[in-house]
């Protein structure tokens, strides 16, 4: 006969995860009513449960399989059942107790109040500019827009202005004839 599988006592109050179970389950969606598996690796994580080398999304995702199957979303009776799991594995890793791991677990899950938006991209604006107006970083046609010192060349830097003088553009001895010849 196959060994009984123990029952975990959570100690939380239902009545005060539960809301933040179901403000995590519908991050994302808001018309959710069941948790998917990204929703509850984010729960974890920001309750700082999940750790690199104890507890990894690897280990929530299988636990999440197994307790779901092919429905990938779980309800709050579920996501205890899959909280239990990861306590397991996690008390086989560190050679512990199962409900000594699953209380550290909840203890973390009871202290999170709600979804955070800590890994959104935050623009900064000053680096752009910086790179856009280092005169150094130009190569090419556009680094003539500036002098040595990275002034502006204005117009001139910007438009081949006609030269009427008479020479070709390559013609290095321009203003020369008549200091050659004597005509001064």
């Amino acid at each position: 006969m196959a060994a009984e599988k123990p029952k975990f006592d959570f100690k939380w109050d239902a009545k005060d995860v539960k809301p933040k179970w179901e403000a995590f389950s519908k991050f994302g969606a808001a018309t959710a009513t069941e948790m998917t598996g990204k929703n509850f690796d984010k729960w974890l994580k920001d309750a700082g449960v999940l750790d690199p080398k104890a507890i990894t999304t690897t280990m929530t995702g299988i636990a999440f399989s197994k307790v779901t199957g092919p429905k990938k979303k779980a309800t709050f009776e579920e996501t205890k059942k899959v909280l239990a799991t990861v306590a397991e594995d996690r008390a086989k890793q560190a050679k512990t107790d199962p409900q000594a791991e699953l209380d550290a677990i909840c203890e973390k899950l009871a202290r999170l109040e709600a979804p955070t938006l800590n890994s959104a991209a935050k623009s900064d604006a000053n680096g752009v500019y910086s790179r856009l107006t280092d005169h150094t970083k130009y190569t090419g046609a556009h680094k003539e827009r500036f002098n040595t010192d990275g002034t502006g060349k204005g117009k001139a830097g910007r438009v081949e202005l006609a030269d009427n003088s008479g020479y070709v553009g390559a013609y290095k001895n321009k203003d020369t004839y008549d200091k050659v010849h004597g005509k001064q």
